[in-house]
């Protein structure tokens, strides 16, 4: 059935910003079953919020039914298009309200998975500092593979991200934060499990089936992993560590994410003395940002927590 076109809007009206806000949320949820958490209404009713926005534009955003959830080609436009009108409202709020110095609005981080384990914390510090500043922020936190939230600041879907450090991507600005060491390991179960590190010639454990991951590093890395089998990938360190437990792959994790399957006998690290890793974790942003007054609160939290 196709949607009658109506007149061009005169104008964006708080009902159409509420439906666009849906909207985005569909979209980045990738349907409307999965977006009935995020949102707090049920299925039919984000259904009915979407015919609503369809009648509105004039215009079929989505496909729904047996074949799943997929935008259209308009989607795909209204959707960049909806992303830049809420974030100029959103930086709109907060340059208002820098006027009176009063912490409202949004923050939306982007974060590489697995960080919360690490032992200072400062992400945790500078959000709770954020909280007691302005207890009436909204705070988003999405655990996405370095590369999309690097993508995401750049344009604009992010407010800031937490990455590993590779290679500078220009347009972004990178702040250090962390210095994580991962180190090699294998699983109960795996042949290696009880193999002796003085008795573990490197011709044998370099030949085991490994795993890379698909997010950049940097090239002095990326060399550990070239003198391994890789013969399985993974876009994060959760999913190393769901093939690392499988007991038939050998691969590196932060030492202070693995630490608790090593104390329950899950886990070892293999010569840990030689095959090992420190990498830096950056705070990025993007370069000529608008002012924004809760970014910049909790940029200044983050760089006083040490």
């Amino acid at each position: 059935m196709s949607i009658r076109r109506p007149d061009p809007l005169a104008q964006v009206s708080d009902f159409d910003i509420r439906l666009l806000r849906i909207f985005r949320s569909v979209v980045e949820c990738g349907g409307f079953s999965a977006a009935e958490t995020v949102l707090g209404i049920g299925r039919s009713a984000i259904s009915q919020q979407m015919n609503d926005l369809e009648q509105r534009l004039g215009l079929r955003l989505c496909q729904r039914g047996r074949a799943g959830f997929s935008l259209t080609e308009e989607g795909r436009e209204v959707y960049q298009s909806a992303l830049q009108l809420l974030s100029a409202l959103e930086s709109f709020r907060t340059e208002v309200n820098g006027l009176h110095q009063h912490l409202r609005g949004e923050l939306t981080i982007g974060l590489t998975d697995n960080l919360v384990t690490l032992p200072h914390m400062r992400i945790t510090h500078a959000l709770a500092q954020l909280k007691e500043r302005g207890p009436d922020v909204q705070i988003q936190i999405r655990m996405i593979a370095p590369n999309e939230v690097e993508q995401g600041v750049l344009d604009g879907r992010l407010h800031v991200g937490v990455v590993p450090q590779a290679s500078v991507l220009s347009g972004l600005e990178y702040q250090p934060l962390y210095s994580e060491r991962s180190l090699l390991y294998c699983a109960v179960g795996h042949p290696l499990f009880y193999v002796d590190d003085q008795q573990l010639e490197d011709a044998r454990l370099n030949s085991q089936d490994a795993i890379a991951p698909t997010f950049r590093l940097p090239a002095d890395i990326q060399a550990h992993y070239q003198a391994l089998n890789c013969t399985a990938s993974a876009s994060d360190r959760e999913g190393m560590a769901f093939l690392i437990l499988t007991g038939r792959y050998i691969g590196y994790l932060p030492d202070h994410y693995a630490n608790l399957w090593v104390q329950q006998g899950r886990l070892r690290a293999l010569k840990p003395l030689a095959r090992f890793y420190d990498l830096s974790l950056a705070s990025v942003t993007r370069k000529g940002r608008r002012p924004h007054l809760v970014l910049e609160s909790f940029l200044e939290s983050l760089a006083a927590t040490r």
